[in-house]
């Protein structure tokens, strides 16, 4: 199966991050044909799915760096996505997260991976601060935002004029 070589994989305590690869594209389907990625512009139709996933994956290649597929340790099906985020246009550099199915929420994952992607956007890449764009209505994302750490920007510049702006500074990591 094809991948994105010399990616890195990060380790958490029950999750393994990795960079997207062919074997999530149905997960990733499944999730935007449903309400549940309304805060993300869906619910999409395979082709916007299609154009959606490929951005993705095209960003590692773009950027050397990019969101990670979450999966449990020991098994390679994808929970959601999660990481730093810059696509061109994009105001400020971006930790994003997404849980693809309600199995999958309450226990702690996405703040999992949040944690290990802001750890390494600032650790490894160097980023002294990013911002996490949510929609207004999302109050699962701000509760998790707020839980990370992250403080309401309301002066930061933004993709979507109706997003809120949660800042994470570098301090947070430590």
């Amino acid at each position: 199966m094809a991948h994105l070589a010399g990616t890195p994989t990060l380790q958490t305590e029950r999750l393994t991050l990795r960079a997207p690869g062919p074997q999530d594209w149905v997960a990733c389907r499944a999730f935007f044909a449903t309400d549940r990625s309304r805060f993300m512009g869906g619910p999409y139709d395979e082709r916007q799915s299609w154009r959606a996933f490929g951005h993705a994956i095209g960003h590692w290649v773009l950027r050397g760096w990019g969101s990670f597929a979450y999966c449990e340790r020991g098994s390679d099906a994808v929970l959601g996505m999660v990481g730093p985020w810059y696509p061109a246009g994009w105001p400020e550099r971006e930790i994003g997260w997404s849980v693809w199915a309600p199995e999958h929420e309450g226990k702690g994952y996405a703040f999992e991976a949040a944690r290990a992607a802001i750890d390494f956007a600032f650790e490894t890449l160097g980023w002294q601060t990013a911002v996490s764009y949510i929609d207004p209505e999302n109050v699962r994302s701000i509760a998790l935002a707020e839980r990370l750490g992250a403080e309401r920007d309301a002066a930061a510049a933004r993709p979507d004029p109706t997003d809120l702006v949660f800042r994470h500074r570098v301090a947070e990591a430590a």
